[in-house]
């Protein structure tokens, strides 16, 4: 049986290590002043002015046209930059969501007015954005989705609820999915893309607190919510198609192996540190840590890949949900690496970073199967890419 999967290898070129050096430096040099950071949000930490002092650097909108505030630098160079900052668990969320999807759906479908009033915002930092494509009683199928824009003069008016809407509280606008057709529209058809103002007279937003205490998912309300017909993102009812092609950036990159990953440093030290001297670690330790490492080796080959064929002008949907749903897993399991290997007051005491990261992991990880699709989702879209549903 000949695989469905593409996965060419990519290698990033040797001019790309004088910027993951600059990168380095940064992080180096303004770690200690951002509260929260040795915590283990990573990507789902929200602080505008790291944003900005990201932006200050060029490093937002890095591949973009130069007419609309980017930089035209190539994808490789923007993955290293991606890297750099999750491993560090640097606190991207102002902008994470902006640059990784919602600028590129725009370049590729939005309209040219679009284009030159948002992506320059973007670019300095200042526009903040979230997705609204989960509802509440559409469960997993994202297709099965009530919510309905109904055509009026001047725009739309839009009703129904979104939720899971990760930073919604904290941003300026979403690119919500909302149902245009008619009744004789399969479920898949006649869905359509408006880029709505979150500060919209008949919408609400509600937080919603996971087991930490904290509220990174949100349900937002619409209530007749007006949206201008250049608000409209793309084709009227070519919603489900753009959708898909923007999930292909969410679920491939590096944040979808590197969540957890500020962890596995703060493991491995603890071990080392817990040693007796000239004592080497057991096979276990050793074998469970080399297992870990291997594994985010192959994730990132994978990212890569995707990263690649997305270059390229290709649509790898299908190996974008393998990447993601083997990245959540690997995700899920570090923090229970860090108990198994970690147990003990001879490896806790005086190490509080790595006592409340693994905390904070254990509480946080069971959301990172919800963000980009859940599991079962994503082993659909491998299922149906392997002929067998």
């Amino acid at each position: 049986m000949t695989s469905p999967f593409c996965f060419d290898p990519l290698d990033l070129p040797p001019t790309c290590a004088p910027l993951r050096r600059e990168v380095r430096a940064f992080l180096a040099d303004v770690a200690p002043t951002w509260s929260g950071w040795d915590v283990g949000h990573s990507w789902t930490a929200f602080d505008r002015d790291f944003t900005r002092e990201v932006a200050r650097r060029g490093w937002i909108g890095m591949v973009w046209p130069k007419r609309y505030g980017g930089h035209e630098r190539s994808a490789m160079e923007r993955y290293v930059v991606m890297e750099e900052l999750l491993a560090a668990g640097s606190p991207v969320g102002a902008h994470w969501v902006a640059d990784r999807q919602s600028g590129p759906l725009l370049l590729k479908v939005g309209s040219e007015a679009q284009r030159q009033r948002f992506l320059p915002m973007i670019v300095r930092g200042e526009a903040a954005f979230c997705i609204g494509l989960s509802e509440p009683d559409a469960g997993s199928d994202l297709a099965s989705l009530r919510s309905r824009a109904t055509k009026v003069e001047g725009g739309w008016r839009l009703n129904g609820r979104k939720v899971w809407t990760t930073y919604a509280q904290q941003c300026d606008f979403m690119i919500g999915l909302f149902r245009t057709g008619g009744a004789d529209k399969a479920k898949h058809d006649g869905l359509s893309q408006f880029l709505i103002d979150l500060r919209s007279s008949g919408l609400s937003i509600h937080p919603i607190r996971d087991l930490t205490g904290e509220a990174h998912f949100n349900e937002v309300v619409f209530d007749d919510v007006f949206v201008p017909d250049d608000l409209l993102v793309g084709q009227e009812n070519e919603g489900w198609r753009q959708v898909n092609s923007e999930l292909a950036y969410e679920r491939s990159g590096p944040d979808r192996y590197l969540s957890s990953f500020p962890l596995l440093p703060q493991v491995i030290d603890a071990v080392k540190a817990a040693l007796p001297p000239g004592q080497e670690a057991d096979r276990l330790a050793s074998r469970r840590v080399g297992t870990a490492a291997a594994e985010m080796t192959v994730l990132r080959e994978m990212s890569l890949s995707i990263l690649g064929q997305l270059a390229q002008g290709g649509m790898p949907a299908q190996e974008a949900a393998v990447t993601k749903l083997l990245g959540t897993d690997f995700e899920q399991r570090l923090p229970a690496l860090a108990r198994e290997l970690c147990e003990g007051p001879a490896v806790h005491a005086g190490d509080a970073r790595l006592a409340s990261m693994a905390s904070y992991l254990t509480q946080a990880a069971p959301t990172f199967s919800l963000r980009g699709g859940t599991n079962e989702i994503m082993r659909g879209i491998v299922a149906r890419g392997l002929g067998v549903r």
